[in-house]
């Protein structure tokens, strides 16, 4: 083991925090670029655009569940995370590199039609990115002692990533999308690589249970469904939308999406009001993840509609407006956004947690960025306002990527953390895959597509409320700083 993580040092964690970056700038590229080549080249409406974009929740809700698993399990090439990372950053480097031929692959295998092409190379990007993400996330878990390193692991793994982002989306509004994607294919690689290979990975992680001479229980297929209660609205509707996309079935009313509406209020509902056994710690800690599951996937509804839809959004609110400076409002646009997120989570969401708890602070940010996107609502129609409303959300995005790690990471089994992060992530891509198939189709039949911001604003202040209702874990190293109790409540 090298010095610099037997210390914890500085160095130590800006190292650990670079194959997420990795991973975090190919999202970025693809965020930036895809819906832009999508749009202006070939000129998808935006139902076509969220198809191609349901890729990602796709891949996300096979890749990082059935990895984390397997991540968990396997040891080969000198670790159980490292394979995956080294595997999904050169697969992911090569899938940005094809984003601008979209068009020549399609004419060379001799298909009239660009969305099936679209799918393919979005899914393949989106797997590597999903085969990778899981384990960037969890060896922060699994090399890091759970407290305050903890936090300050996925703290700084923001950090970094941001920067890098914020980098990544000035390129493309100074030099232009194309230029990111190469610039960002040949970093996604190196950053994937080498500091994986600096990072010593532990042979075995002992889980909550085997720390007190229990054997860790492995969960089946029911005991993972009665895990993710709270997402079952999500996970029934796109199975539903996704059949009606595939098969083109138009539906004119929304009874389904009603239906799916009421079940996720009453199995989230059902999440939020649970109460555990009393001295049953591991069914507390069980409760205390649902609900955390239920809180983030609206934060990801919120986030991921403007991911997929800023870009029609601004063509909307922006008649006339050349398709290069649409790529330079929307790359500038997601520049703020991103150098909010890479400044705060070490400079003030880390010692913010520390005063007022993780969970008050993550709520916070939260309203923050429900308030911007409300003011997106009322006065995004030019550059200047929609920057702005970029800057103030932010502070909920720096939350978003960094402080729910930090916090679930407590509530799960670290010989199991691969399987629990592929868990926390469904409360990401199943919302995702609504955004893309639920929320496209209305906004696709809505004359005002200015109704976008209202969505990010509602479903942000929504999981505001609903990450009030998780607690605090007791008695972890994270709650004492010195000899100050930090209450996550």
């Amino acid at each position: 083991m090298r010095t610099f993580q037997r210390n914890l040092s500085n160095s130590f964690f800006v190292v650990l925090g670079l194959p997420a970056t990795a991973m975090g700038l190919a999202l970025s590229v693809q965020i930036a670029a895809l819906s832009w080549i999508l749009t202006t080249r070939y000129n998808l409406d935006i139902h076509d655009v969220g198809l191609v974009w349901a890729a990602g929740p796709l891949a996300g809700i096979f890749g990082q569940v059935i990895i984390g698993i397997i991540s968990d399990k396997v040891w080969f090439w000198g670790g159980r995370r490292r394979p995956f990372i080294l595997v999904g950053g050169f697969v992911g480097a090569f899938a940005l590199l094809s984003l601008p031929y979209i068009g020549v692959i399609s004419s060379s295998l001799g298909f009239e039609g660009i969305v099936g092409v679209a799918l393919v190379v979005a899914l393949t990007l989106d797997m590597a990115i999903n085969i990778s993400f899981n384990p960037t996330r969890a060896i922060i878990a699994d090399v890091t002692p759970e407290g305050v390193n903890r936090t300050k692991g996925y703290t700084w793994m923001q950090t970094i990533s941001g920067t890098v982002s914020v980098g990544a989306y000035a390129i493309g509004a100074i030099w232009g999308n194309y230029a990111l994607i190469y610039v960002g294919a040949f970093i996604t690689l190196v950053l994937a690589v080498f500091p994986t290979l600096m990072i010593e990975e532990p042979r075995v992680l002992l889980g909550n249970e085997q720390k007190n001479g229990v054997p860790s229980q492995a969960l089946s297929l029911v005991k993972i469904l009665q895990t993710i209660r709270p997402l079952w609205g999500f996970l029934i509707y796109d199975a539903y939308a996704l059949t009606l996309r595939l098969g083109g079935f138009e539906v004119q009313n929304f009874y389904m999406e009603y239906a799916c509406a009421l079940l996720t209020f009453v199995f989230v509902g059902a999440t939020v009001f649970d109460k555990s056994t009393p001295g049953n710690t591991n069914s507390s800690n069980m409760i205390e993840f649902k609900k955390v599951l239920a809180a983030h996937s609206f934060s990801w509804i919120s986030i991921q509609t403007i991911f997929v839809y800023l870009v029609p959004l601004l063509k909307f609110r922006m008649p006339g407006i050349a398709d290069d400076a649409l790529g330079s409002v929307s790359s500038w646009a997601f520049f703020t956004l991103n150098a909010v997120a890479a400044i705060l989570p070490v400079f003030a969401l880390e010692p913010m947690a520390r005063r007022i708890g993780r969970i008050r602070t993550h709520a916070i940010s939260l309203l923050v960025m429900s308030m911007a996107f409300a003011y997106g609502y009322v006065a995004g129609f030019s550059d200047w306002q929609i920057w702005g409303t970029m800057l103030f959300a932010g502070v909920g995005w720096a939350a978003i990527v960094s402080l729910p790690f930090a916090i679930m990471s407590q509530k799960v089994d670290q010989s199991q953390m691969g399987l629990y992060m592929g868990l926390f992530n469904l409360s990401v891509v199943l919302p995702q895959l609504l955004v893309s198939l639920g929320i496209g189709l209305f906004v696709s039949r809505v004359e005002d597509k200015g109704i976008i911001f209202m969505i990010a604003s509602v479903s942000v202040a929504m999981s505001a409320v609903l990450w009030l209702f998780v607690k605090r874990a007791k008695n972890h190293p994270s709650d004492v700083t010195t000899s100050v109790q930090v209450n996550d409540t």
